[in-house]
């Protein structure tokens, strides 16, 4: 009996080269969830690093009014 493991997952950033930035709103808007609520690591994929940069420039473009805080 064979155990099928899942495809590991790759960094989104990492294959595409780029870091994430607030001045991007339409890409950061993928890793937010209906609620408005920031997705986690596990769920996106995206690895530690370009994580922890993700969530600071999330927060950044909802003060420049960007992106919303509370989805209605």
């Amino acid at each position: 009996m064979e155990i099928k493991r899942a495809s590991k997952k790759t960094c989104y950033f990492c294959e595409k080269g780029i870091e994430p930035s607030y001045k991007d709103p339409n890409t950061l808007s993928q890793f937010i969830s209906e609620r408005g609520k920031i997705a986690g690591r596990r769920q996106t994929g995206v690895c530690t690093k370009h994580q922890r940069i993700l969530a600071r420039e999330i927060k950044r473009a909802r003060q420049l009014a960007l992106l919303p805080y509370l989805v209605a």
